[in-house]
């Protein structure tokens, strides 16, 4: 028998609730943010945010969700911006990967694993939050790149999942088991410097 799925049922505070969340898990992550401190920051009762967060942690999935979009909507902005392939690749890798080394986005992976099976489906609105959107805008931007000439790759999905896997490369999985704290800005430019280098020197039409 399939474990029931989380309702979260929204209501006339629910953004109230949602930006008070927003800023003590930002401010104090998951781990240090208490109910008391969100409702306070909230400016709501705890039986008004139960009534739409009955768990700690669905409150907190859902505060990620609206943070892996804000960040993703942020990637494929720059990711549009510019023509130039490399530029575009090294500024929204490294916007992307410094939220999900950070403290909160590191907590975001952990606890969406951990819950994923359980309740399948926090793991596909996370995925459909961030990951799947920046995927489908990067395949286009790849495609565009193919089309005028400049890059040269036969498959669009398996490139669109090398390349976020490249930028995390020695990082993401020594944090997220407790083998190292958070990577400087400086390792995060070298590291995503390198996957882009490395994924130009596959894909890229050389003169």
């Amino acid at each position: 028998m399939s474990a029931p799925q989380p309702v979260v049922k929204q209501g006339r505070k629910w953004s109230q609730v949602l930006d008070g969340a927003r800023t003590v898990f930002m401010r104090d992550g998951f781990e240090g943010a208490s109910v008391d401190d969100i409702v306070r920051e909230a400016g709501v009762s705890k039986a008004t945010l139960y009534s739409y967060f009955p768990d700690k942690r669905l409150l907190f999935l859902e505060v990620a969700k609206i943070e892996c979009h804000a960040q993703s909507e942020a990637a494929i902005a720059q990711i549009e911006a510019t023509d130039d392939v490399r530029d575009a690749l090294a500024q929204a890798a490294t916007r992307m990967v410094r939220f999900f080394m950070s403290d909160v986005g590191m907590q975001v992976y952990r606890i969406v694993v951990g819950e994923s099976q359980r309740f399948p489906e926090i793991g596909r609105e996370f995925y459909a939050a961030g990951p799947a959107r920046v995927r489908e805008i990067l395949k286009s931007f790849l495609q565009r790149g193919v089309d005028e000439g400049i890059l040269a790759i036969e498959d669009l999905d398996l490139a669109a999942d090398q390349f976020p896997e490249l930028c995390k490369a020695g990082l993401h999985l020594q944090m997220a088991i407790g083998l190292r704290d958070r990577p400087s800005d400086e390792e995060i430019d070298r590291v995503v410097a390198g996957a882009v280098d490395l994924f130009l020197c596959k894909y890229e039409v050389r003169g």
